[in-house]
């Protein structure tokens, strides 16, 4: 094993200017009950720029790409130990394992989840995400708890695809377990191109849902491919009242129109705001019409075991548009706030 590694530390909040590349990381030690792994891919995602930015602190009422203040403390729970290694998406292979650990061997494949389940007396849901509160995969090598890692050798997928599934499909997998979407309902997904928007339609099919989108027209072979069987361009509104769940990662000035889109007895549930996260909206559609909002963070263990299942039988794959070296994170995230492409981007260090 090598002392040293090289991998990219977020030095602080703000720009990409903030995204150092390092050779001379000390490769962590597993420390008891936890698994060193050798990263193999590492998906780009959303909430990897909005801790960069400082999205997450309270005085933030902006989209991502709109974020301009100097932010002191704006990780998911509050400040950052910097430097920190990001990266919430992984796929790896299993180097060594720290005292304690049985059931994993060098060289298995794995995998694990982005928001990682760590629950207390106080707070059953309390949980940590891998690259923000934990060193992530934006590196050569990474440290997880074996109890959070799921062996994915045997799945007939790249290492490339396993590394852009964990954030995306897994938010995907919870938002409609939570809307508890069913055979028959009729689905209306934003960010319909994006890496959670095309999992989730994919998953929705699965249950034999119907599913519309919302997404740039340009991007629609893509989407309707996934699993949406209609696609509605951002700037269009949805029809009012068709729609049994709506599953939203945008939020912004659109949320009122979301609510007006579901039927009475209608579910909405919420896992993103890259549009904006401070919203206007009629308190009096939300219970004279009956409906439901689920805001969705938290995964349990059965959840991410669900979507593990899924991967081992090749019954779900992502869309991957690019691929870059590690060292070329600043032009991933770029092209990745562009929305220039659909589906996911993926960093191999």
């Amino acid at each position: 094993m090598p002392r040293l590694m090289h991998g990219v530390q977020l030095t602080g909040h703000g720009g990409p200017e903030k995204l150092i590349w390092n050779e001379a990381i000390p490769v962590p030690a597993p420390a008891a009950g936890e698994v060193l792994v050798r990263v193999l891919a590492a998906g780009v995602n959303n909430t990897d720029i909005n801790t960069r930015v400082g999205w997450y602190a309270k005085e933030v009422s902006a989209a991502t790409n709109d974020v301009e203040a100097e932010i002191e403390s704006g990780g998911w729970g509050g400040a950052l130990r910097f430097p920190r290694i990001q990266g919430g998406d992984l796929c790896g292979e299993v180097v060594s394992v720290g005292a304690g650990v049985c059931g994993f061997e060098r060289g298995m494949r794995v995998t694990c989840p982005i928001n990682q389940p760590m629950p207390t007396a106080d707070n059953p849901m309390y949980f940590e995400a891998l690259g923000s509160e934990r060193d992530g995969a934006f590196a050569e090598f990474c440290c997880v708890s074996s109890a959070q890692l799921y062996d994915v050798s045997d799945a007939p997928l790249s290492d490339t695809e396993i590394g852009a599934m964990p954030c995306a499909f897994g938010t995907a997998l919870n938002l409609l377990a939570r809307a508890g979407v069913a055979e028959g309902d009729q689905v209306l997904i934003t960010g319909g191109s994006g890496g959670v928007g095309l999992a989730a339609a994919q998953l929705a099919r699965q249950r034999g849902a119907h599913v519309t989108a919302v997404s740039a027209k340009t991007k629609a072979d893509a989407v309707l491919e996934a699993g949406a069987e209609q696609v509605i361009g951002r700037d269009e509104w949805p029809p009012q009242d068709q729609f049994s769940v709506v599953i939203d990662v945008v939020g912004g000035s659109a949320f009122s129109s979301l609510l007006d889109a579901l039927r009475p007895g209608g579910r909405l549930a919420t896992s993103g705001a890259i549009a904006g996260p401070v919203v206007s909206t009629d308190l009096r559609t939300v219970y004279l019409k009956d409906l439901t909002i689920f805001g969705c963070t938290y995964q349990s263990p059965e959840n991410f075991a669900e979507l593990v299942s899924l991967i081992r039988a090749g019954a779900i794959r992502p869309m991957v548009s690019q691929t870059y070296p590690l060292r070329e994170i600043a032009r991933a995230q770029s092209d990745f706030i562009s929305k220039r492409y659909p589906g996911k981007l993926v960093l191999l260090p």
